[in-house]
């Protein structure tokens, strides 16, 4: 398999999780600390660099197995949704592997109203040409939390066979119970006002970076100032900025009482979390604070919320990693496709 805009390789960890008849021969990644992480579990096989790049300089493989999310800032709900964004069609590149690689089946995932834009479009009709014309497609919209994932999380899943394959359809939906985030935090150690990760470096392609880290060693915090603490404190179980006293609440919030009214949000622990993002360290970003006690979740319980093994070696700095695990594939969405698409190679 080939991984494309892999990251930190949240999908390649829930396709080999999956099955384990899957292994990667090569992933492209730009961002350089999230090539280091995926370096550092599956082996040295990054491209570190632009895919345009890549496509231009290196032969593309033939591979059984194409998989890869094109950057969604452009088409996110959470951002400026500029179509013009030039990164809205770098799923063209995608497809240019696609016409290189020629692999039996493939798997693209990006943001639901991916489905609804123009660049959607455009892309189907790129399967209209030789050799794609070999290809049969599905698309559906999957919510992580139904395939085992601690968190609620809705992406875009393209799969596509070719013709000589039988397409296994879209991905069920599982019918176990959905994970909760107090599934995700068993076994996690109480917090003891840790605020830096452990000193530590690794040489990557001639460059420094902080880690290699395990989970457990992401279980830090900041330093919080003491009007952060009072807000936390004033926050009930399950409840938001919305329950803060008027002396707590920031004057954006009070001008605006129907806007933004998850963030300074704390999760509870029956339920799955909500989607976390690159800045779940921030409280104010979202509902990121723990269920019961006063600190934004840290980069392990995040982890831990992702799917993530707790043996996973992260690579970069507290922004780098929060970036990677904000980014990821959930695995348990991951190890469900790769079951699916295993599966139907047989």
């Amino acid at each position: 398999m080939i991984d494309l805009f892999a990251g930190a390789g949240g999908l390649t960890a829930g396709l080999h999780r999956g099955s384990d008849r899957f292994h990667a021969v090569l992933a492209v990644e730009k961002d350089v600390a999230a090539a280091a992480t995926y370096s550092a579990n599956f082996g040295d096989v990054v491209h570190v660099g632009d895919i345009q790049e890549w496509l231009r300089d290196d032969d593309v493989p033939r591979v059984d197995v194409v998989v890869g999310g094109p950057p969604c800032q452009g088409f996110s709900l959470i951002g400026k949704r500029d179509p013009s964004d030039e990164r809205n069609a770098l799923w063209r590149h995608f497809v240019e592997t696609l016409r290189r690689a020629r692999p039996r089946a493939f798997v693209m995932e990006n943001v639901p109203s991916f489905l609804r834009s123009q660049e959607f479009r455009d892309f189907l009709s790129s399967f209209r040409e030789e050799p794609l014309t070999e290809y049969e497609l599905r698309a559906d919209v999957v919510d992580a939390s139904n395939h085992g994932a601690a968190q609620r999380r809705k992406r875009a899943v393209v799969i596509g066979f070719r013709r000589d394959e039988e397409h296994p359809g879209p991905l069920p939906a599982a019918t176990a119970r959905p994970a909760t985030v107090r599934d995700a935090f068993a076994g996690v150690r109480p917090f003891v006002g840790d605020f830096e990760p452990r000193p530590g470096r690794t040489n990557f392609r001639g460059r420094w970076l902080p880690g290699p880290f395990n989970g457990p060693e992401l279980h830090f915090t900041r330093m919080w100032a003491d009007i952060d603490l009072e807000r936390f404190r004033a926050v009930p179980y399950g409840g938001s900025r919305v329950h803060l006293p008027p002396e707590l609440s920031m004057r954006c919030w009070r001008e605006n009482p129907r806007s933004a009214s998850d963030v300074m949000g704390r999760l509870v622990w029956e339920r799955p979390s909500v989607t976390i993002r690159t800045e779940f360290f921030r409280p104010e970003k979202g509902r990121f604070l723990h269920p019961t006690q006063h600190r934004a979740i840290t980069h392990w319980e995040a982890a831990r919320l992702q799917g993530f093994d707790d043996g996973y070696r992260w690579v970069g700095g507290r922004a780098d990693i929060a970036r990677q695990i904000g980014n990821a594939v959930p695995v348990a969405l991951g190890e469900a496709l790769g079951r699916h698409v295993a599966a139907a190679l047989n």
